[in-house]
């Protein structure tokens, strides 16, 4: 295959074979080397009117958000508000926790830090089971998210394992906000999102009308896997988007976000590079190792050169991905309705890069 050449042509006939079967609500847009190579728009932004996506529809991110939070935390690290190595702990001021004091920044973006989360999805654990006894709307703020892991025992010393982990973001965005002496939300619009031309992005409550919004929803299905009817999301995590997820973005939002870190525009040289590098190792997989760095994650090969790099989200309702192939220079932004959706349109690109059929 032409290193510089993919052929979409695949992921289009997927796209709307989708379409189609009514197996795909959302966006799809692919860039190379800031040229547009493909953009589409598919199904049902809201299924109870009838509205369909269209390309400045907002969806949410779930953990992609993430890719926010770090930004803003590296930012901080860049101006001298705290440092990669400060304990978080101690500039929180969150002594009698069950979290060590050896935790810094650094272990909290590479999920290295060993703190129990809330849900613990490699256990298989569900976001959503976290509102069976408490009400998801009392979480609006990023300190009200403390009660669901703060006193919970680690899973590892710090620096002693790499496991995903959900609040470390949390307590980054207390970072952020002590440092700023402004809300997390506040910061990330105004410092990431419009420093990166994102003019369609926010943090948008699920109990405010904001036009252009998708609405998660996912199939309920019979015995016999008939689809019968669609469930909200509504009651399957906190109104308003977190550290940790939820913010609202268009597909052509995420393109601009990752090419404001490639173009310098919101880090320096020094921490875009360490942003756009792997660091600690995760496992090894079928085609290389799983690397964990500063809110993306990596895919390496034998030689140990990075052959994809993204975050995705996925939550009840929704499913979303940023991933940017090095070897051919193409980033792909996926942003559907439905938690599997998504992924269906991240493998066919997945293939097309790898010049399979």
């Amino acid at each position: 295959m032409d290193s510089q050449h993919v052929d979409l042509d695949p992921v289009r006939d997927l796209l709307e074979h989708l379409e189609a079967r009514d197996e795909f609500s959302g966006v799809v847009v692919i860039s190379q080397g800031g040229h547009e190579l493909l953009a589409s728009a598919h199904g049902y932004a809201n299924r109870a009117w009838g509205a369909p996506v269209t390309r400045g529809t907002r969806f949410d991110t779930a953990s992609i958000t993430k890719l926010f939070t770090a930004m803003a935390t590296l930012q901080l690290v860049e101006g001298g508000a705290f440092a990669l190595d400060t304990s978080t702990i101690d500039y929180l001021g969150l002594a009698g926790t069950t979290i060590s004091p050896a935790i810094t920044p650094y272990h909290l973006l590479t999920h290295t830090s060993g703190i129990a989360d809330d849900a613990d999805e490699e256990e298989g654990e569900r976001y959503e089971d976290l509102f069976v006894d408490r009400p998801n709307y009392a979480i609006r703020q990023t300190r009200d998210f403390l009660p669901q892991f703060a006193h919970k025992p680690p899973t590892f010393a710090p620096g002693q394992g790499c496991r995903y982990c959900n609040v470390g973001f949390v307590l980054l965005g207390l970072m952020i906000e002590r440092a700023t002496g402004t809300t997390y939300r506040e910061y990330v619009t105004d410092q990431v999102f419009s420093r990166a031309g994102m003019a369609r992005s926010g943090f948008f409550s699920m109990d405010v009308v904001e036009p252009d919004v998708a609405e998660g929803v996912e199939a309920i299905r019979d015995a016999a896997g008939v689809v019968t009817g669609w469930r909200r999301s509504v009651y399957s995590y906190p109104p308003i988007g977190s550290p940790d997820g939820g913010a609202h973005v268009t597909a052509d939002d995420l393109i601009a976000f990752h090419r404001a870190i490639v173009d310098g525009r919101l880090l320096g040289s020094e921490l875009t590079a360490e942003l756009l590098s792997p660091k600690e190792r995760h496992s090894a997989v079928a085609d290389g190792e799983y690397l964990t760095g500063y809110g993306f994650e990596f895919i390496t090969d034998g030689a140990g050169r990075v052959q994809r790099y993204w975050k995705e989200g996925v939550n009840v309702g929704t499913s979303a991905m940023l991933r940017h192939y090095p070897v051919v220079d193409m980033t792909l932004a996926v942003l559907a309705v439905g938690e599997e959706s998504a992924m269906h349109a991240v493998g066919a690109v997945d293939r097309a890069v790898r010049g399979e059929s």
